[in-house]
């Protein structure tokens, strides 16, 4: 490629940031039960094979090394599942302020069915 390429300088932050990252473990035959987040959420699966189940009864598949973008909001109930032999590890980056919950419980979105992990029955 011809020619010269232009480096603007990074700004520096001029306020403290609430970007925090978490590493989230789901035992073999656990899940997280149904729930929400109020901001999204990137992850990395490090190890494990992750089974999500979306509200609209979609259901998505990711192993290690795979990425994914958690959407916030109501509207994207969702819950994780643990259905191997190995510890699911999670690496997730957000923008949450450090007393704000991680994720927000909710009831299973209408056609779809409750978890049925023991530690999530209501």
């Amino acid at each position: 490629m011809g020619g010269r390429q232009a480096m603007a300088p990074r700004p520096r932050a001029t306020a403290p940031s609430d970007l925090m990252g978490r590493e989230v473990v789901i035992e073999a035959g656990g899940c997280t039960g149904w729930h929400y987040h109020r901001v999204p959420l990137m992850a990395v699966v490090k190890s494990g094979v992750l089974t999500r189940i979306l509200a609209d009864g979609g259901v998505e598949v990711h192993t290690a090394g795979d990425t994914f973008v958690e959407p916030a909001g109501t509207d994207h109930v969702h819950l994780g599942r643990n259905t191997g032999t190995e510890p699911i590890v999670l690496l997730v980056t957000c923008d949450l302020a450090g007393d704000a919950p991680f994720a927000v419980p909710a009831p299973p979105p209408r056609g779809t069915p409750p978890c049925g992990c023991p530690e999530h029955r209501r």
